[in-house]
C-alpha cells in the first residue's frame, strides 16, 4: 500500500504584514516618535518676529508695533489673572464668600482676555508670549508677596494692577489708531479697557469706608 504524503503547511503571515502587502504600503509602526525637542531644528518662527502669513492689509512695521503692544497687555493680563486666583485662595475675613467669589468672577473674565489678546498676536502674524518665566519678565504689574494679606490689601493691589493696564490701554489704542490698526484698537477699547474698567468698579467699592449698620 502507497504511503499518502503530507505536504508541509507554510506558517500564515502575520495579519498587519499581508495587509500591508495588500496595498503595497509598508506597516505604521504605532511608536511615538520621542524627544524631538533634542537637536530639533530652527524654529518656526523666533519671537519678536512677524510674518506675512495672512493678508490682513496692514504693513509689516504696522503689525510689530501692535504684536510689541499686544504682548504687553498679554503679559500683564496673565498677571493679573493670577493674582486674582491667589486672591481667591487666600482671601480671609467677613467679606470672604463676596470677595471669594467675586476674585474667581474676574479670574475667569481675565483669562478669556488672554485667549482674545493672543489669538490677535498670532493673526497678526506675531508670537504671542505663554510660558510663566517670559511673562515675569515683561510684565508691568508688580510681583506680590507670596503671603496671605488682608482682604484691604488684596483689594488695593488689584486696583494698582488695573491701572496699569488701564493707562496702557490708553497709551496703545492711540497708537494702534494712528497707524490704522482698527483690529487691535477695537481689542485694546471693547475688550480689555471696558472689561478692567468694570472690574475695577466692582473692586473699588470693597474699600469704600461706610458704616454698616447705622449711619
Amino acid at each position: 500500500m502507497a504511503t499518502k504524503t503530507t505536504a508541509t503547511k507554510k506558517p500564515a503571515a502575520p495579519r498587519k504584514a499581508a495587509a500591508a502587502s495588500a496595498n503595497g504600503r509598508a506597516a505604521v509602526s504605532v511608536q511615538p516618535i520621542l524627544n524631538q525637542q533634542v537637536n530639533a531644528p530652527a524654529a518656526l518662527q523666533k519671537y519678536g518676529t512677524v510674518s506675512q502669513r495672512l493678508p490682513i492689509g496692514l504693513a509689516e512695521s504696522v503689525r510689530q508695533q501692535s504684536v510689541t503692544m499686544l504682548n504687553q497687555l498679554l503679559a500683564d493680563t496673565m498677571t493679573l489673572r493670577d493674582l486674582y486666583k491667589k486672591h481667591h485662595w487666600q482671601v480671609v475675613g467677613p467679606t470672604f464668600y463676596q470677595l471669594h467669589l467675586l476674585y474667581d468672577k474676574h479670574y475667569e473674565e481675565q483669562s478669556v482676555m488672554v485667549d482674545t489678546i493672543a489669538e490677535r498676536i498670532q493673526i497678526l502674524g506675531g508670537v504671542a508670549i505663554a510660558m510663566a518665566p517670559d511673562v515675569a519678565e515683561l510684565t508691568s504689574i508688580p510681583r506680590p508677596p507670596k503671603d496671605r494679606e488682608e482682604a484691604p490689601i488684596q483689594v488695593s493691589r488689584l486696583l494698582e494692577a488695573h491701572q496699569i493696564m488701564l493707562k496702557n490701554c490708553h497709551d496703545f489704542a492711540k497708537k494702534a489708531d494712528e497707524s490704522g490698526d482698527d483690529g487691535t484698537n477695537d481689542l485694546v477699547v471693547s475688550d480689555v479697557m471696558r472689561t478692567n474698567e468694570m472690574q475695577v468698579w466692582f473692586i473699588s467699592e470693597h474699600v469704600v469706608d461706610t458704616p454698616l449698620a447705622q449711619s
